[in-house]
């Protein structure tokens, strides 16, 4: 990918995947800041629920969700991929801090480490690749705390000067750094996360003059987990809630000229039945909506004033509470902002699991649509697990996507 005088030229690269994702970002053939552009470009990459475009002058019924660091969404480890991305409340493991940190309180062994790693979305770019390290301490019997790390690389960018000059390669990144406490009281735990992130998505001078440098912000999850032993259809099982609310943190800037952009603000609530049927035999169910808190781009008229919706540019608090019902489509367009998964888990004593799962969000909104398939396999004191993403949508680039995951716990107390 080539960078010249802080244009990145995706024309050939990625411009015809713009259409077939249904994403419009900036007008590519005018000269725009890499910082813009990057940016523009990590949102296409991750192929989240946030669909970056400019502002709409013309009327367009047309309306998206614009955040920064969007790679925080991507469900980072294979267990849970497995399940179409639904474990908010599924039974906990060691990556519970990337989904739902209250479940940390629930682990039974006395800590545990894990280690994740996809190579996101080669079929657009073999060297793009997203990594995940977690681990847990529990404390006594209903404090755990636990540190995480996340981190993307977007692999190589080709740079060049106004005169077609080769400035080099630059490696645009991201990581986000993150502190977890989790505490069990009865039935139900809380718990909350702090994070650093850092956003290197840009280098030296912008086209526009003005300076570019990474950015960076403080964020944290709050979120909570009640789940109870029952019977249901005449066989012991759990029944489990979770719900996590997370990046809730400031506003990520990449330059001088003061834009900001809001964190992918979320929130993700769900429900999970595991069916015990004997010591040899579980079956899990499990459903998570996510709702992102940020706003809905607003429609503008050609003179740029807003005919429908609200203003976007408003402090965090504001824009999530504004979240569930900015929308210029009303309530029927804020239904849309929901994305529903759902996955289904069987285990064989505890040592095979074999996992299944689906993820929606519609056309208007993101498009992300994809079946998965997935499977782990216990060994001694290790647990390896694999997933693989089938994807629903013609030409997505998530398709054929793996996640591994390598996790390591000592015996039961």
């Amino acid at each position: 990918m080539a960078v010249r005088n802080g244009i990145i030229k995706i024309n050939e690269y990625i411009g015809n995947m713009y259409s077939k994702l249904k994403v419009n970002i900036f007008n590519i053939n005018t000269p725009i800041s890499l910082f813009v552009t990057t940016t523009g470009v990590l949102l296409i990459l991750c192929c989240l629920q946030l669909k970056a475009q400019t502002v709409q002058t013309n009327g367009s019924l047309s309306t998206d969700i614009i955040t920064g660091v969007p790679f925080l969404l991507i469900i980072p480890d294979a267990r849970t991929g497995a399940m179409g991305d639904a474990g908010v409340a599924a039974l906990p493991d060691q990556n519970a801090s990337a989904i739902n940190p209250s479940k940390l309180a629930y682990m039974d062994q006395p800590y545990g480490i894990s280690m994740s790693y996809s190579p996101w979305l080669s079929n657009l770019k073999a060297d793009i690749n997203l990594a995940f390290l977690s681990a847990y301490y529990k404390i006594d019997e209903r404090n755990t705390i636990g540190t995480s790390l996340r981190y993307l690389s977007l692999g190589t960018v080709q740079l060049f000067d106004a005169n077609s000059q080769d400035l080099g390669n630059y490696s645009p990144n991201e990581f986000a750094f993150d502190v977890t406490y989790a505490r069990k009281f009865g039935n139900f735990s809380l718990g909350t996360a702090l994070r650093y992130i850092r956003s290197d998505l840009v280098s030296g001078q912008l086209s526009t003059g003005s300076s570019g440098y990474a950015g960076n912000a403080i964020a944290m999850d709050a979120s909570a987990y009640v789940r109870k032993p029952t019977i249901i259809f005449g066989t012991d099982a759990l029944l489990a809630f979770g719900l996590n609310i997370s990046n809730i943190g400031t506003k990520i800037g990449y330059n001088d000229a003061g834009n900001k952009f809001f964190l992918p603000a979320n929130m993700r609530l769900g429900a999970a039945s595991t069916f015990i049927f004997n010591d040899e035999n579980e079956f899990t169910f499990s459903l998570d909506l996510n709702k992102l808190l940020v706003p809905s781009q607003p429609v503008y008229n050609d003179d740029g004033k807003i005919i429908s919706g609200k203003d976007p540019n408003v402090s965090v608090p504001a824009g999530i509470f504004n979240s569930f019902s900015d929308a210029p489509g009303g309530a029927g367009e804020e239904l849309k902002e929901l994305s529903i998964g759902t996955g289904m888990e069987y285990t064989y004593h505890k040592k095979i699991a074999l996992r299944g799962g689906y993820s929606y969000e519609n056309p208007e909104k993101g498009d992300r649509r994809y079946f998965t398939v997935g499977a782990g396999l216990k060994y001694q004191l290790f647990v390896l697990d694999l997933a693989y993403m089938i994807a629903g949508a013609q030409n997505s680039p998530l398709a054929n996507t793996l996640r591994f995951t390598l996790t390591f716990s000592p015996a039961r107390k």
